[in-house]
């Protein structure tokens, strides 16, 4: 259900659109819906969005945002994401209050995803 003034939906540039909808279906269950050869959408996953062809990309380093996924374990999240083709740029770190790491999906796009405190 769409609330008043609260975010609503996301979108990130691709370079390979085709490799970035098969990253996030076979590390997170994702389905896509196409919208012509240049945009993808993807709903359900606690923020609506979608991905556009361009040459471009989402990283910190350039001031980016950063969306970071939950994950309920961590270890089996990471190792997902990299069967997946995904590439770990920041190895699971403590911060207080949890961990997390930090990942490029095939386009470039970095995302980071979180956990409490292993033990």
């Amino acid at each position: 259900m769409n609330q008043h003034e609260k975010l609503n939906y996301v979108e990130f540039a691709a370079k390979d659109l085709s490799a970035t909808k098969a990253f996030f279906s076979a590390a997170f269950g994702w389905e896509f819906v196409d919208y012509g050869p240049e945009y993808t959408a993807f709903s359900n996953q606690g923020l609506d969005g979608g991905f556009y062809q361009a040459d471009a990309c989402n990283q910190t380093s350039n001031g980016g945002a950063l969306l970071v996924f939950y994950s309920a374990d961590i270890d089996a999240t990471l190792n997902k994401v990299e069967k997946s083709g995904g590439n770990i740029i920041r190895p699971i770190f403590e911060f207080p209050g949890g961990c997390r790491f930090h990942f490029q999906e095939p386009s470039g796009n970095e995302f980071a995803v979180w956990s409490e405190l292993r033990s």
